[in-house]
Formats: structure tokens, C-alpha cells, sequence
């Protein structure tokens, strides 16, 4: 995830955060922390909600660092040493579908960023999510609504394939959601499933805010990054993907067709995602 989501190319890296820094201001705002609340940050990776929630909850505020991987809980750790704030956060390895490590009401603000799409029992997390709020606490988080723009046979990342398809399909048997019969966390539900999946759960408020977007460009800076991009930390690579089902040939003819197109940043890019905040 530290290196894979942006190929490790330092001005990838530049565009996905800013990017990510309008998903963190988006999340923050729905969300509100107030001077000396709590805030459980669920499957919060490097820390990007996290951190960016301190200075909002005063020198009183605490900050619940919690996902599934270790390292990742490792590297907010080594963060907040750094930045002199380890004093106001905790750090608990818990998945979103049970956070049976935080006692009921115990929490003033749950947030998430892309985390429901990898997790199988959704509506088991948002009352997870209800569960540990108090009364009047806040939810807020943020999905990538994937259906939208699942990739036509002629299309791959916004580029036009259409003279290699066959290559592009040999690529796609490598991603875990390759199976159409079985789609996986990360395409089973659109936004309409998140809004009745907090209501299921009992939030008493619940509104969700809605983006679908589609505009000339590439998301990739440079060839190299393209190639050392995974989509999710699920799936390999590019460059993985192309060395376990392309030949020599099939790698060089791929490469030949796609990479004029992303030189030329010749792509379109679309995007889909919802914010969904609630009040228990």
C-alpha cells in the first residue's frame, strides 16, 4: 500500500495526495470533530484521516488508530513519534466487521476511507459502527463506488484497447475480482446499499453525497509508475500481471499499443465515489 498505490514514482505520489487531501477534507467536514472528542479512524492505513483530525480535536483529543495490518499500525506509530503527537493516540489491530476491542458508546466520531470495499459483511461493520458511537455521535466515511465504471472490453484504465483485447483479458484473470458470478467486496454495492445499510444499522440521520465524473487525462505521470501501480493492495501489479500471462511477444505488444497513450496522457479518467455520514 506505501509503495504500490503510486508506483513508487515521487510525482505520482504528488498527484495522489493532493487527491487524497480532498478525500480527508470531505470526510473531515461531514465528520466535525470538536475540541476533546474521541475518534476511532477504521482501517486507517497510513494515518491519512487520522492525522489529519488531531489539530481539529484540541490538545484533549484523542485519535483510535485501528486496522487489520500490523505494519500499517507500525508506520502511524513511527508517524506520531515523529510529529510529537503519540501522547493523544492509540493503535488496536480490528477489522471493521468487528470491533469487539472498543466497548459500546465508547467513541464520539467513526471515519473510514475506503474500507467497505473490502470487507465481505458490510452491514455486520456499520453496526459495528453504531455500536461502539454514543448517542449523537457521528459517522463518516468515504467509498469508491466501483459499478460505475467497470472497465468495457475496449477500455483498460481509461485507455483505448481495443486492437489488444485479448491481452487485456489474459491480464484481468490475475485481479481478484476477475470472477463476474462472484464480484467481490469491491463491486457488490453501490450507494444506494450504503444509505439503506445505515439505516439497517439504526443511525437515526443518514445523507450521502454522490460524484460521478468523467474527464479527458491519464491517471498515470509516466509509463514506469503505470507499470508498478496495483489498483488495490489485493492485486499485483502491472508489470506483475504482464510477467505472470503475457509472452515476450504479448508484453512488447501491449507496451506498444498502451504506452504512446499514457506518454501522451491520451486516456479519459472517471471516477465514481460517495460520502455517507450519519448520526447515531
Amino acid at each position: 500500500m506505501l509503495e504500490r498505490s503510486h508506483g513508487a514514482d515521487p510525482e505520482q505520489n504528488r498527484v495522489r495526495l493532493e487527491q487524497l487531501a480532498t478525500y480527508r477534507e470531505g470526510v473531515l467536514r461531514r465528520a466535525a470533530p470538536q475540541h476533546g472528542e474521541t475518534l476511532l479512524d477504521v482501517g486507517t492505513g497510513d494515518g491519512l484521516i487520522g492525522f489529519g483530525a488531531l489539530p481539529l480535536l484540541g490538545d484533549s483529543g484523542r485519535v483510535i488508530f485501528s486496522d487489520v495490518s500490523d505494519d500499517l499500525l507500525g508506520r502511524c506509530r513511527q508517524l506520531a513519534e515523529e510529529m510529537g503527537v503519540a501522547d493523544r493516540c492509540s493503535f488496536v489491530h480490528a477489522s471493521a466487521d468487528d470491533l469487539s476491542a472498543f466497548a459500546d458508546g465508547s467513541v464520539d466520531v467513526v471515519t473510514t476511507r475506503s474500507v467497505l470495499i473490502y470487507v465481505i459483511s458490510k452491514d455486520a461493520a456499520f453496526r459495528e459502527f453504531h455500536r461502539v458511537l454514543r448517542e449523537g455521535g457521528r459517522l463518516s466515511i468515504f467509498e469508491p463506488i466501483n459499478r460505475y465504471f467497470a472497465d468495457g472490453p475496449g477500455s483498460y484504465w481509461g485507455f483505448e484497447v481495443t486492437p489488444i483485447v485479448n491481452l487485456v483479458q489474459k491480464l484481468e484473470t490475475t485481479y481478484h475480482t476477475s470472477d463476474p458470478e462472484h464480484p467481490g467486496p469491491m463491486m457488490d454495492f453501490d450507494e444506494r446499499d450504503l444509505f439503506r445499510m445505515a439505516e439497517r444499522a439504526g443511525f437515526s440521520s443518514v445523507g450521502l453525497d454522490l460524484e460521478v465524473r468523467s474527464e479527458p487525462g491519464s491517471w498515470f505521470t509516466t509509463w514506469g509508475a503505470m507499470l508498478r501501480f496495483a489498483g488495490n493492495p489485493l492485486d499485483p501489479t502491472l508489470e506483475e500481471s504482464m510477467e505472470q500471462v503475457l509472452t515476450a511477444d504479448e508484453r512488447e505488444r501491449f507496451e506498444r499499443h498502451v504506452r504512446p497513450q499514457v506518454d501522451r496522457g491520451a486516456g479519459i479518467k472517471r471516477w465514481a465515489f460517495a460520502y455517507l455520514h450519519a448520526v447515531k
